[in-house]
């Protein structure tokens, strides 16, 4: 019996993944020196998901010389342009790639102040779209790869798995904007990404049950007014959501302005409730998940 356990422990080592997220930018809408807001989980040294595609996030994805042709798919948390515009520069770039399998884009549903992720796809690739003379990247006969726009309409969590990881995603409140959160599972691990959202249904508390890692967005100080707080965490509900989770880690990014300069006064905040690690993030930081 003790041989078996020994094996299985070993086995375990041996097949264990390499897994990191990196934060390929930890800004948002503002010309601040920062990427917008995008993520890029490795595994074993390969690029396989970006979480959402905001300006600088192409350039960042360059610089750690990660390829498309490992991506197995993409999340936009919503269709705010700080975290979708790079979109088209990464997929025009799949005409220079050898990627030919097609590529899962996944975002929420739409409403009649945003597009669904279909619409805008559309919109930006189809045959009266913006980039028309692109139009062949919606059909499978394209002459590079297909994207295949997937809306999330989850009140409730739902799964999607895909060879590396699997995807648990719901939709959040920010505003009058369709909006996601999702939880990545990898080798055992899980990361929760936020998004852009003030927690009001409580389904980050959800997501982020027992999270090796919580990726909060912290866009906002605590003396807030009310706009900002429908549409963002302050540092207490950040902290909250960290400590009734059990996280292990928090990584304080999305940041802008009106945080910046303010680091001491959101980590005290935050400090009060939560006991674990903080972390703020910068552009290009990697957090590997032992």
């Amino acid at each position: 019996m003790k041989l078996i356990f020994t094996l299985l422990f070993f086995s375990k080592l041996l097949f264990a993944h390499n897994v990191t997220l990196e934060i390929l930018g930890s800004g948002g809408p503002e010309i601040d020196g920062r990427a917008s807001t995008s993520y890029l989980l490795w595994v074993d040294n390969k690029a396989k998901l970006i979480v959402d595609m905001g300006s600088g996030a192409m350039l960042r994805f360059e610089q750690e010389n990660a390829q498309l042709e490992t991506l197995e798919a993409v999340v936009l948390t919503h269709l705010h342009i700080d975290h979708s515009v790079d979109l088209p520069a990464f997929i025009k770039a799949g005409y220079f790639s050898k990627r030919r399998e097609s590529l899962d884009i996944i975002a929420p549903f739409g409403n009649e102040a945003f597009p669904s992720i279909k619409e805008f796809l559309h919109g930006l690739f189809g045959v009266h779209g913006v980039y028309r003379y692109m139009s062949d990247v919606l059909s499978p006969n394209s002459d590079s790869f297909e994207i295949i726009p997937i809306a999330i309409n989850a009140p409730t969590l739902i799964t999607r798995k895909y060879p590396s990881f699997t995807l648990q995603l719901i939709n959040t409140h920010h505003g009058i904007v369709p909006a996601l959160a999702l939880a990545i599972l990898v080798d055992g691990k899980k990361i929760v990404i936020s998004g852009d959202s003030n927690d009001k249904a409580k389904h980050l508390e959800r997501l982020a049950k027992d999270a090796d890692l919580f990726i909060a967005h912290h866009a906002v100080p605590q003396q807030s007014n009310k706009f900002a707080k429908d549409l963002h965490m302050s540092p207490s509900i950040i902290a909250n959501i960290a400590q009734k989770s059990h996280v292990k880690k928090v990584v304080l990014t999305h940041r802008m302005r009106r945080t910046l300069g303010k680091e001491e006064e959101s980590l005290g905040v935050i400090r009060e409730v939560y006991k674990g690690v903080v972390v703020f993030g910068e552009d290009r930081m990697k957090v590997k998940l032992k």
